[in-house]
């Protein structure tokens, strides 16, 4: 009876802890991605050129990207429900600090604000959720956590396109920016909650003892894998900030392109359950082959579309653009050790999201010094060459599985 008792507890904690970091990564994947509405905005209201916008959604990235492994530090030190939860309060403040920028060197330090504030929620709330359901029914636990990301991409920069047409931008940003203190506020209690309730039930919770090294047991398989990720995620990187631009030259107005965005992302969150379905019945490699055709085809039928048409085929490029990461994401643990889990995929995000810092400013600078649909056509190409790297991860991949 007991046992049974302890279960159930069990199953409670873990539940709670899936809906707090669920609602976290809502929120954070919201934060980073209203951005994309924000950029053609600034660009008009605040005179921006397309390289200092890229360079916009770079700092971002680059703060994404250089603050993940710092977040483990410091979750360590000081625990991950506080990190976490200062975290999304930073990330509140950012755009509050958006909101009175009167130029692009106060909008890059709030991005970077931005950026370093949601940089914690990636590492932390997986390693939460990770440790919730060690019991079992991690792999599920992880996807359902996966998807709430995607919920926060359709809802918030949605939300803030129909602000900006009520409110203006400024006060669309402040209005985020409350949220997310908020947000901060509620996390912290929530997971200190379900902590007491934990520790009152008996359960004991933490990571394994320590190891040694990073535990990657294939180091070449695991740069392969990289590499396909870095472009991968420079795909991505490169196409969604310039994609309201495109839409903007095809006759779209600002809530139209909100509207857009949410499609994407819905597609995307389609994406990620059906690739992994895909992925598992005809292979890895096979299914990164086909949603890269179908990212590069997609974008080429998106330059010469009429906008209604546009609006049509962005769903479907959605489901291509983010199923390749769910792909990647699940194949990760198959080259390192049990235990080295977290900091293998801590590396493997910061590998791709520094790409994805670097791609903006590339792209935006031929934007500028050729045409957005240049710029675009060459995103497409960059899916292609995703492709030529297949047959020489392949091999890895199977030797690894085994």
């Amino acid at each position: 009876m007991e046992s049974q008792i302890t279960s159930e507890s069990d199953a409670r904690h873990a539940r709670r802890t899936l809906g707090v970091c669920g609602g976290a990564h809502c929120l954070h994947d919201g934060f980073t991605d209203a951005i994309y509405v924000l950029l053609p905005i600034w660009h008009e209201a605040l005179g921006l050129s397309l390289v200092q916008v890229g360079l916009l959604k770079s700092i971002t990235s680059a703060a994404l990207a250089g603050f993940q492994m710092p977040a483990g530090f410091l979750a360590e030190r000081f625990g991950a429900k506080s990190i976490l939860a200062a975290g999304t309060i930073v990330a509140g403040l950012g755009y509050i600090l958006a909101g009175l920028a009167g130029g692009f060197i106060g909008l890059a330090l709030a991005l970077a604000v931005v950026g370093a504030g949601a940089a914690v929620q990636h590492p932390l709330s997986s390693a939460l959720v990770a440790d919730a359901y060690r019991g079992g029914g991690r792999r599920a636990a992880l996807g359902i956590y996966n998807f709430t990301g995607d919920l926060g991409k359709m809802i918030l920069p949605t939300s803030v396109a129909l602000g900006i047409g009520f409110v203006g931008w400024r006060m669309s940003s402040f209005g985020v920016g409350a949220l997310g203190i908020a947000g901060g506020f509620v996390v912290w209690m929530a997971l200190r909650r379900i902590e007491a309730v934990a520790i009152e039930a008996g359960k004991a919770s933490g990571p394994s003892g320590p190891a040694k090294g990073w535990g990657i047991r294939d180091p070449l398989g695991f740069s392969l894998l990289s590499t396909v990720g870095l472009l991968d995620t420079a795909t991505r990187y490169a196409f969604l900030p310039f994609l309201p631009f495109l839409l903007m030259e095809k006759g779209a107005e600002i809530e139209s392109v909100g509207f857009a965005m949410t499609l994407v992302f819905a597609g995307g969150a389609v994406g990620k359950f059906a690739c992994g379905l895909l992925a598992e019945r005809f292979g890895i490699i096979r299914t990164v082959v086909l949603t890269e055709i179908c990212t590069a085809l997609g974008i080429i039928a998106l330059l010469f579309a009429p906008l209604l048409v546009a609006l049509l085929i962005l769903p479907l490029i959605g489901v291509a653009l983010n199923g390749t990461s769910s792909v990647l994401y699940g194949t990760v643990s198959e080259f390192v050790d049990e235990n080295r889990q977290a900091r293998a995929f801590s590396l493997f995000y910061t590998i791709g999201l520094g790409s994805g810092a670097v791609a903006p400013i590339i792209f935006g600078a031929i934007g500028d010094a050729v045409s957005v649909t240049f710029s675009l056509g060459l995103v497409a190409a960059m899916a292609i060459l995703i492709i030529a790297l297949c047959p020489f991860l392949a091999p890895k991949i199977a030797k690894n599985a085994a």
